[in-house]
């Protein structure tokens, strides 16, 4: 089984996490932008956190034969925070890197007007650099918050099929579906979805346009969420194509139009940023 997540905070697990996740089939990952639980002060802390997606964390995943792209933005939650929002002048300088494969995380934590700007700001950017766009659904109402959220698409630059609207669940499935973007489904081990909630979806609405993360992060999350996916989905009688399908292609495809997607990881050299620091090989 070969698994691709597409949506995962690797800045926030540990080398035993990517060990585990290659045993488990990971083979390639898109880690995006989020928030790191204390909030940040100024730009500059971005810019710092965006220079690690694109240096430090590819390496790290490169030791244990993972091909690492990142998604970069800024986030819906510090979008309230005046003293972050001047990192979306110095966003266009980081999305022509080689590595980046969509503007994300973007969307709505609140639904604030600063939420409403830095999303149509964002999609503008997407657009502008031929990139996709991750975007993230609110935990909260979320149903108001998906309409909201299509909205605003739909009246972007951006056409939808560019778009991956993820945290979805079976409230929002339906209408995310008929927006014609691409469907993300986030598995949690207390929250968002599991396993056999993920499952009856896939019964109900298909393989196609669909894509299943494990988001995880620094809270309660588990990297090797995708492969119990996989494993439920065989066990509810699917087929490997449709496994491959859900757990490869669709999100190669999707991120695939970014122009930029490496599946196979370069083997790491022996430094990084001058430093002696690999961790995972004899």
């Amino acid at each position: 089984m070969r698994i691709f997540d597409p949506h995962i905070h690797m800045t926030s697990r540990t080398t035993d996490d990517y060990e585990a996740m290659y045993d488990a089939g990971v083979r390639a990952l898109v880690e995006p932008s989020f928030w790191l639980g204390q909030p940040r002060t100024s730009p500059a802390s971005f810019l710092d956190y965006f220079d690690a997606l694109l240096g430090w964390e590819p390496f790290r995943a490169a030791q244990y034969g993972i091909a690492h792209h990142c998604a970069l933005a800024l986030n819906p939650k510090e979008a309230n925070d005046p003293r972050c929002t001047p990192v979306l002048d110095a966003l266009p300088r980081y999305l022509v890197k080689d590595s980046v494969v969509a503007v994300g995380e973007i969307g709505y934590d609140s639904m604030t007007p600063a939420e409403d700007t830095a999303l149509a700001a964002q999609l503008q950017l997407a657009a502008d650099h031929g990139l996709p766009a991750l975007v993230h659904t609110p935990h909260r109402d979320k149903l108001a918050g998906l309409r909201r959220t299509v909205d605003v698409i739909r009246e972007s630059p951006l056409p939808p099929e560019r778009v991956l609207l993820d945290h979805l669940n079976e409230t929002t499935v339906k209408e995310a579906a008929a927006s014609g973007a691409w469907l993300g489904f986030s598995i949690y081990p207390d929250t968002k979805m599991d396993a056999d909630r993920m499952v009856a979806v896939l019964k109900n609405h298909g393989t196609e346009r669909v894509l299943v993360n494990s988001a995880a992060d620094w809270g309660r999350s588990d990297p090797l969420k995708t492969r119990e996916v996989g494993d439920a989905m065989l066990a509810a009688g699917f087929t490997d194509d449709d496994v491959d399908r859900v757990l490869w292609r669709n999100p190669v495809a999707f991120y695939g139009l970014s122009g930029r997607l490496h599946l196979d990881p370069s083997a790491p050299g022996a430094l990084h940023e001058g430093n002696s620091i690999l961790r995972g090989g004899e």
